[in-house]
């Protein structure tokens, strides 16, 4: 049994969120539909209370909470890429289903859960120990929405 898990909150579409992981991201799937066992005052016997789900291996839980609290940016799940191809298309399905871009590789799905997607070529262009190399990466990540590897890798080169 997983100690601690992350419990994602919905407006009653966590079923539908958790399957569009499982079909978008590796190592994800859905794993139990709870119901409810009667009528309550927000709903019926049988709708879909939770759904547990692993993204990226990572054990959630989507809980169907109505619309009482929103996601926010305070929560995001970073996702390291290696290619161009991986970043395109995480980043694609993500906003292409509904969701919306944001800057430096941020963007949001069609329920507010924020996704970073963070290639590795980013990363260790931040890290590089040359302060000017690091500046050059920043400010060419600050200009983008989805990071481009060439631009990055252009950067880091000067």
């Amino acid at each position: 049994m997983t100690a601690v898990m992350i419990c994602l909150w919905y407006e009653g579409d966590a079923g539908a969120a958790a399957a569009f992981y499982a079909e978008t991201f590796p190592d994800s799937r859905v794993k139990e539909t709870m119901r409810a066992p009667g009528d309550y005052p927000d709903g019926k016997e049988g709708n879909v209370l939770t759904v547990a789900f692993d993204v990226l291996g990572i054990p959630c839980v989507g809980l169907n909470g109505g619309p009482h609290f929103k996601q926010s940016e305070a929560f995001s799940f970073m996702v390291s890429t290696d290619t161009q191809e991986e970043t395109d298309r995480l980043w694609n399905a993500i906003v292409g289903g509904g969701g919306q871009e944001s800057q430096c590789g941020w963007c949001k799905d069609k329920w507010g859960v924020s996704w970073q997607i963070t290639p590795h070529a980013l990363t260790d262009g931040m890290a590089d120990p040359d302060p000017a190399t690091r500046k050059r990466v920043f400010d060419a990540m600050m200009t983008m929405k989805k990071i481009d590897i060439a631009a990055i890798e252009a950067a880091r080169k000067g």
